[in-house]
């Protein structure tokens, strides 16, 4: 806890912004976190709860009240030492975690949060300027040698844990990059690539090896999934190479629309449009012209789906000098403010408008696509229909129909399961929901029918949050620990 009367006497301090007109004119991150003094302030607004339910809304269990209790007395390195005795990386939590930590503190029942996400920021950012984040390679190898396919937030938290349990950990990835949808479903503007390059060198120096450009099996026929490959290892090289083998790739196949019109050219998947803007700002090029960027410069630009990737299509598209951009959300719009009594500690369904959609947004509820309208081949309009509603199931609103003008559709609906032909590969049998079929507990942890094989994050549990693949990544690499070992010291 901070300071007992804090949170009475303290008010919560929201991070600041750049300007839109400034921020929108390029892909550099625009939060201003808080500095020393105001984390300390916010800290302060730590009560003493008795039972602290933000530890366990935060899916990595953060031991929060400690930290923040530790900024507000001024300790930050043993802030940071807290911080990450839980999360590997709270550079990137800090950034793009949406905080079901603060939907579960204590003060939300009648009053404003502690910022933990804002505290948590200011802890890591500081310890990096001050040079506190330094490799931990283990004392002794164990001579057992892992292979993690993705690198994406699980598989970087698992391989990290792994090798400081001091086993040869290789991390396999088909893109150019590491960092998976980190890097590649992320807007720099959210959060810069640098922040993964230096964990990328901490990891090295502890002993990681990265190998980029590498597909692990084969990619569906005619996939729109980003893949640089260039070499192809089969799963059943992979086993006889390695002790142990984590999948751990991200959920990419994105959920389709098949309506009328679907292959009009301008119908894009958001994990086609945002990838490419990612590896422009990385420096990569891309021919003019067809075959070249996906751009939204001066179109009319329709984003349909209204979560996070939805959000990010908005802020690239107003980025790139959009003519207009329109989000629709299939449910209805939620209410400004979630009733707290009924819904705490629990996540809340309430109206949610992040950054992007301040830059210039409008936004349709319950709205569905009924068909996408084109001429000489190019997707120049929608037409959609209002729903409600009724025993449980969306239905049409008779005579709702509207015609909306578009010169550019991004499809954000979130994302089914990850590439099929990697579990297939494996011969891994899948969930319902065509993910790796692995339990948590102590008797299945993380394995897969598949000797030797583990699977964990998206590969697992199916599109979820950053903050709960690190988590299963930190999990998995517990149990492959003990597989190998027959005992661990990792934490679960």
């Amino acid at each position: 806890m901070g300071k007992v009367t804090g949170f009475m006497e303290y008010e919560r301090l929201e991070e600041g912004y750049e300007p839109v007109p400034q921020r929108i004119k390029n892909y550099k991150e625009f939060v201003i976190g808080l500095n020393a003094e105001q984390a300390k302030v916010q800290g302060a607004r730590c009560m003493d709860c008795g039972t602290p339910f933000c530890n366990s809304g935060c899916p990595v269990n953060n031991i929060i009240p400690d930290f923040n209790d530790l900024v507000y007395r001024g300790d930050w390195k043993n802030a940071i030492a807290v911080l990450h005795s839980t999360n590997n990386f709270p550079e990137f939590t800090g950034r793009i975690c949406p905080a079901p930590c603060e939907a579960a503190c204590t003060l939300n029942v009648n009053d404003d949060a502690v910022g933990i996400k804002s505290i948590e920021h200011a802890i890591i950012d500081r310890a990096w300027a001050e040079g506190w984040v330094t490799p931990q390679p283990p004392k002794a190898k164990t001579g057992k040698t892992v292979a993690i396919v993705g690198s994406g937030p699980a598989g970087l938290a698992a391989a990290q844990q792994l090798a400081r349990a001091g086993h040869a950990v290789t991390v396999f990835e088909k893109n150019s990059r590491i960092g998976g949808l980190l890097r590649y479903g992320i807007p720099d503007f959210k959060m810069e690539k640098s922040h993964i390059d230096r964990r990328i060198a901490q990891m090295q120096a502890e002993g990681v090896i990265f190998r980029t450009g590498v597909l692990i099996g084969t990619m569906p026929q005619g996939s729109k999934i980003t893949n640089d490959a260039k070499d192809t290892i089969s799963a059943d090289d992979l086993k006889a190479q390695f002790d142990a083998v984590v999948l751990a790739g991200g959920s990419e196949q994105s959920r389709d629309l098949p309506v009328p019109g679907r292959d009009l050219d301008g119908v894009h998947f958001a994990m086609e449009f945002l990838p490419m803007q990612n590896k422009v700002v990385a420096g990569d090029k891309f021919p003019s012209g067809k075959g070249g960027q996906i751009m939204a410069t001066g179109k009319h630009v329709i984003v349909i789906g209204g979560g996070d990737t939805g959000s990010d299509c908005v802020g690239t598209s107003n980025r790139h000098g959009a003519a207009s951009v329109t989000q629709f959300e299939v449910m209805p719009r939620p209410p400004e403010e979630e009733n707290r009594p009924l819904t705490w500690p629990y996540w809340p369904t309430k109206l949610r408008t992040s950054s992007s959609h301040e830059e210039g947004c409008e936004r349709a509820f319950a709205i569905a696509t009924k068909s996408f309208n084109g001429a000489k081949g190019k997707v120049t309009g929608l037409t959609t229909v209002q729903i409600e509603m009724k025993d449980g199931k969306l239905v049409e609103i008779a005579g709702t129909e509207k015609e909306y003008k578009a010169d550019l559709v991004l499809l954000a609906m979130g994302f089914v399961n990850p590439v099929s032909t990697v579990l297939e590969a494996f011969g891994v049998d899948k969930d319902a929901r065509g993910n790796a079929k692995a339990g948590t507990d102590d008797r299945t942890g993380y394995r897969t029918q598949v000797d030797k094989v583990f699977a964990a994050g998206d590969m697992r549990r199916g599109q979820s949050l950053v903050v709960w693949a690190i988590r299963e990544g930190r999990q998995a690499a517990r149990e492959v620990d003990q597989y190998l070992m027959g005992a661990t010291i990792l934490p679960r």
